[in-house]
């Protein structure tokens, strides 16, 4: 942390409707994420998750993209506000803007995102599709860490669900973001324990190597790559 021995203070960034930031905000206040959502940011006006932030007396800022056509500059901005609050962990919620290699750089290590799928397979868009299309069996999310190559940061945690024969997009989407909300509470207390770090492109556990995600599957069963919650 950037301040040893004070509370982590996040910042969310996403784009719509903000489940995942929901799922953060429940947790804390379960007293089960020992961080303080401190920030939230979206690209979008009426991002639900902007609402959820003011519901829950978080700064709610939005940033348009309109106003600053280059991505160079919009990251900057965004740095400068993620600087501003003291961020120590960003937290990617959905947040549908492909960010500079400067701003991932500059919160290497302290920057994570969740992806509907098990990465590495379907990183980009329209993963349950994909899924049904290759007719997989298993489907589900992944947290990983960021790095400038879209979705292919280090993992973190895995959730994994069966798909049913009777699965179409919709429902196949809402089994995984159930999972979602699911693993990246873990994830992030995890990071707020100080037990998640990353490493020269390594993720380490307990200040073990994780040579393969953790795995928390539809009956809520961790796999014994990670060790108990």
């Amino acid at each position: 942390m950037s301040r040893p021995g004070a509370v982590p203070r996040l910042a969310v960034l996403a784009s719509g409707e903000g489940s995942n930031l929901q799922a953060l905000l429940d947790a804390g206040e379960r007293g089960n994420l020992p961080g303080e959502i401190t920030l939230v940011i979206s690209d979008r006006d009426g991002a639900g998750a902007l609402q959820r932030a003011r519901t829950a007396g978080i700064q709610a800022l939005h940033l348009p993209p309109q106003a600053h056509p280059s991505r160079g500059d919009y990251d900057r901005l965004l740095a400068r506000s993620l600087a501003d609050h003291g961020t120590d962990l960003v937290v990617l919620a959905g947040f549908m803007r492909i960010l500079s290699d400067e701003l991932v750089q500059s919160f290497a290590g302290r920057m994570l995102n969740i992806h509907p799928s098990l990465l590495p397979r379907h990183r980009g868009l329209h993963t349950h599709r994909r899924v049904l299309e290759a007719r997989e069996a298993v489907h589900g999310a992944t947290v990983h860490f960021v790095v400038p190559e879209l979705d292919a940061g280090p993992a973190v945690l895995q959730y994994r669900c069966a798909v049913r024969p009777w699965d179409n997009e919709a429902s196949l989407a809402a089994s995984v973001r159930r999972g979602e909300h699911l693993i990246y509470p873990i994830a992030v207390k995890w990071f707020c324990q100080g037990r998640l770090r990353c490493r020269d492109d390594h993720v380490l556990l307990d200040d073990q190597p994780l040579r393969a995600p953790a795995v928390l599957t539809r009956d809520g069963a961790m796999a014994l790559a990670a060790p108990p919650i």
